[in-house]
């Protein structure tokens, strides 16, 4: 085979399933059909037997008026994570839960180093200091998964034809949720999807502005940077 033979070969192949590849915007409501922010939904093809390898990325959750932002992060497995501290007041980071346990004990600003999510989960994150701060990562073990943002939209790119199981989290959720199916192709570009939830506050920042640092960078925490 003649090295523009092999070019053409693999531009067609690309070509091929850039074609293929279908995007998914996906609604999602609670069970009154009134949209839903930080809910994550992942989809996992059933018939694959390996999932497409993910680039490897740094993530950011930081601490920026005494709350954590953003409240829910979706990253995928193997993604590093920042928690720069924005905040003049100190904070202790913490997590107990099964998916990746770490402690970053009081500090200001960045931490030396980013923590590895190499599980897939759920990890529920805290402050030591501050018990109000909470915060979620959710860390999928498909490529395919989204955030949804105020108005319940989340969007989900490069999905091959075939079939799917759905799996629907949010922190508000009255139970677990049993994943779903779906079938995706060329024809299917949007979806609605309900979620049954006991509403809830988000944590806030407390009153009054110590603690503060207004010239905290305006960086968004749920994009990979």
């Amino acid at each position: 085979m003649t090295r523009l033979t092999y070019c053409l070969l693999c531009l067609s192949y690309l070509v091929c399933s850039s074609l293929n590849a279908a995007s998914l915007t996906v609604t999602i409501t609670d069970t009154q059909g009134v949209a839903l922010g930080d809910a994550v939904v992942e989809l996992t093809p059933i018939t694959a037997t390996e999932l497409p390898p993910t680039t490897p990325q740094h993530y950011e959750m930081r601490q920026q008026d005494r709350i954590f932002s953003p409240f829910v992060l979706a990253v995928p497995q193997g993604a590093q994570v920042d928690f720069p501290n924005l905040d003049r007041t100190r904070h202790h980071v913490y997590s107990f839960s099964e998916a990746k346990q770490f402690e970053l004990k009081l500090y200001v600003g960045k931490t030396e180093s980013p923590i590895l999510f190499d599980q897939p989960g759920l990890v529920a994150i805290g402050c030591n200091i501050h018990d109000y701060m909470q915060a979620f990562i959710y860390v999928a073990k498909s490529p395919y998964f989204a955030s949804s943002d105020e108005k319940g939209l989340a969007n989900i790119t490069d999905l091959s034809a075939g079939e799917y199981s759905v799996t629907l989290w949010h922190p508000w959720q009255r139970a677990e949720t049993a994943p779903t199916t779906m079938m995706i192709n060329k024809e299917i570009d949007a979806v609605t999807l309900t979620l049954d939830v006991d509403r809830q506050d988000k944590p806030s920042s407390p009153p009054g502005g110590f603690g503060v640092n207004l010239n905290a960078s305006s960086h968004v925490g749920q994009h990979a940077k």
